[in-house]
């Protein structure tokens, strides 16, 4: 149809991504994106702000959990250990950058891993479904950053 609206555009591009569309290229630059995100996440679980967030976060409980990062022995529901894993990547702030101004595998990153944790032992996801999940994160933040008039400003404003 040609009057197909944007956003119903976006999601069927979105839809369509598969593992087969990750390259060579796409999975080393991935993994080194995600080794540093981990790295500086590992570093940030040592700041004020996530020591905050982590005992803010301890009064959440539910059957599914998520490993807080550098702390095995403490897990939370996956959104509270999405949040404070990506705080704890975020209050370093040396994580990968783009231009428009956003910080991509800190807010993709630890969503990502939290909600992989969480699945059944039986249905757990493999490297390359999380490497899928996670360029498809990157390209979500991507796109809305170039629909985004308010990302385009963002360097008359600095």
């Amino acid at each position: 149809f040609p009057s197909q609206t944007i956003t119903g555009n976006f999601a069927n591009v979105i839809h369509g991504l598969n593992a087969n569309h990750l390259t060579d290229q796409v999975i080393q630059r991935s993994k080194r994106m995600i080794l540093d995100t981990l790295g500086v996440g590992l570093l940030g679980t040592s700041t004020e702000v996530c020591h905050k967030v982590s005992q803010y976060s301890k009064i959440y409980s539910s059957d599914l959990s998520s490993t807080i990062w550098g702390h095995l022995d403490f897990r939370l529901p996956p959104l509270y250990a999405a949040f404070v894993n990506g705080v704890a990547v975020h209050s370093m702030d040396f994580d990968d950058t783009w231009h428009p101004a956003t910080h991509p595998s800190g807010a993709v990153l630890p969503a990502v891993i939290a909600l992989s944790e969480a699945f059944p032992q039986g249905k757990k996801i493999s490297g390359l479904d999380l490497l899928l999940a996670f360029n498809v994160g990157i390209e979500v933040q991507g796109r809305l950053l170039r629909f985004s008039s308010e990302a385009r400003n963002i360097p008359k404003r600095y």
